[in-house]
């Protein structure tokens, strides 16, 4: 089932740049494999998955140990400044990075390990009282002094859209965040490279790829859904 899952996802997401006159390669498809066993990680290393998103610290750095080789791991849920030490190391990319003084842990953390950490910096695009992110107004002053920061390299935005039952009601979200993606880039920022826009998730990612996004989070329609009982 899983295999099938990661397949049909594969071809939803090729279907969606088809639409919008894309080439699949430009999207990066992230397994968010959170609350999910080791084995089902195993399983889609074998179908080429390479890309896993975790929202817990702990429970990412025990995968990080445990898994059979080498993966690309992102830090997709809200990160508390204690915790940076346990991953700064080990993921490709930070998703949630959502004040300057989260930045500043990052870089105090990566310069004791001497690399330079990838982040997005999250946008709560909806405004949603919910949800950790920026307001979009405040977003290109924050980047520009994140990126002061010698061992933080900001990639893009992340967003994560309203939970609805018809995905068309987030295109306005998408398609605004994916101008803000654009006009910032354009500002040619130092040490800012925003070729990353992570939007998009198992009830919208169609129409996310449709609006620009280059980095999509699939849980559920990949690994099924999550028992929060156990």
């Amino acid at each position: 089932m899983l295999k099938e899952n990661l397949f049909n996802v594969k071809q939803k997401i090729e279907k969606a740049c088809e639409r919008a006159g894309r080439d699949p390669s430009e999207v990066t498809l992230v397994a968010v494999s959170k609350m999910k066993p080791l084995e089902d990680i195993e399983a889609l290393l074998e179908e080429g998955q390479m890309e896993y998103g975790e929202n817990y610290v702990q429970e990412l750095c025990g995968k990080y140990e445990d898994v059979s080789r080498p993966v690309h791991w992102h830090m997709i849920g809200h990160l508390q400044r204690n915790k940076v030490k346990y991953i700064v190391d080990k993921v490709s990319l930070i998703h949630s990075v959502d004040s300057v003084h989260l930045a500043k842990q990052i870089e105090k953390e990566a310069a004791k390990k001497n690399l330079v950490a990838e982040v997005l910096i999250q946008v709560n695009v909806a405004g949603e009282e919910s949800k950790f992110g920026l307001e979009g107004s405040q977003v290109e002053e924050m980047i520009r002094e994140i990126a002061l920061l010698p061992h933080v390299h900001v990639r893009g935005l992340m967003t994560s859209a309203p939970f609805v039952d018809n995905p068309e009601e987030n295109r306005c979200y998408f398609r605004k965040l994916h101008q803000l993606f654009i006009d910032i880039r354009e500002k040619n920022i130092d040490n800012v490279t925003m070729d990353t826009l992570s939007m998009g998730m198992t009830n919208d990612y169609e129409v996310a790829i449709e609006e620009g996004s280059t980095m999509v989070r699939v849980g559920t329609g990949i690994f099924g859904r999550r028992n929060y009982n156990i």
